[in-house]
């Protein structure tokens, strides 16, 4: 960011945040830091040869919205998501995905318009799950539009971030707090509806520059809220490691082999698409590439180590 910004910009940035106010009210911004995991998809079977029953569960970061080509319009669900390569890539015997955009850990339970409680999918038969959740639970899809409103009333500041600590407290931090014994629940019922399942908990994408330098007007936030909103993602993801840990899930980390590639970055570089995408895709959402580099990461975990951490 320069401090020779145009006056057109403060225009411009308030047009691209209000796109954003209506486009992501089913996002969540959300990643985490560990170690890099392969990007691209192997090609060998999963666990030597072992053909799965396969259910992905998840939110729209799992669903892949405005990908093509989309296969559920209610759920902006595309054959081109994470799960959807994991299935073909690992040869899966049956392949269940009910992903949809919008969801928190309620829609385990509950219907989601015409998508059935996720849940319903997992049985005695499925073998392997994969599970993102947690970060419409914290309600980012209203922070985003939030910091980006903020963003443009004082670009080189840290609005949003005095905005979530007014109380004293970061809200946000709060809300991850209160978003894990959600996340344990689920997985305690997928465990309970599958119990010889391998599962698998998965983090969220690096959606923004992992070194906290911002790129207003192309994301209008403020220049101090980068590193804030950095610092929540990982925290989130933090907590999503921490909770497949303590209830026999693995956790596949996204963020690493996604750094680099954040909404920031130039088109031709990027895996995630900015407030007004240049590739098919919701804004601040990953795009065609940036669901392969999932997949990539979590085959990587299926066709490796077993571990949980």
């Amino acid at each position: 960011m320069t401090n020779d910004r145009r006056p057109a910009d403060g225009a411009r940035a308030r047009r691209r945040a209000a796109v954003l106010a209506a486009a992501v009210g089913g996002c969540a911004l959300v990643a985490a830091a560990t170690t890099p995991a392969a990007a691209r998809p192997a090609s060998h079977g999963y666990g030597h040869g072992h053909r799965p029953d396969y259910v992905a569960l998840g939110d729209s970061y799992t669903s892949g919205p405005g990908i093509p080509t989309q296969v559920d319009a209610d759920c902006a669900r595309s054959d081109q998501n994470y799960p959807s390569l994991v299935a073909r890539r690992a040869r899966a015997a049956t392949f269940t995905d009910v992903s949809c955009s919008g969801a928190t850990t309620v829609q385990m339970w509950q219907a989601q318009g015409t998508n059935r409680p996720q849940l319903d999918a997992v049985s005695r038969n499925t073998d392997l799950v994969t599970l993102q959740i947690g970060g419409n639970d914290v309600g980012f899809g209203t922070i985003i539009a939030t910091c980006a409103r903020l963003g443009v009333q004082d670009p080189t500041g840290n609005p949003c971030e005095r905005s979530y600590e007014a109380s004293g407290q970061d809200a946000l931090a709060l809300a991850v707090r209160q978003t894990a014994p959600k996340v344990t629940e689920v997985l305690r019922a997928v465990h309970a509806r599958a119990p010889h399942a391998r599962v698998v908990v998965v983090g969220y994408p690096d959606l923004l520059p992992d070194d906290g330098v911002g790129c207003f007007p192309q994301v209008p936030f403020a220049q101090g809220d980068f590193a804030y909103l950095r610092d929540t993602e990982k925290r989130l993801n933090l907590m999503l490691r921490t909770v497949a840990g303590h209830n026999r899930a693995e956790y596949v980390d996204t963020y690493g082999p996604t750094v680099g590639h954040d909404m920031c970055k130039a088109p031709a570089d990027r895996w995630i698409e900015p407030l007004q995408p240049a590739a098919p895709a919701a804004p601040a959402h990953p795009n065609a590439r940036g669901e392969e580099a999932m997949a990539g990461a979590v085959l990587h975990r299926l066709t490796g180590n077993r571990g949980h951490h």
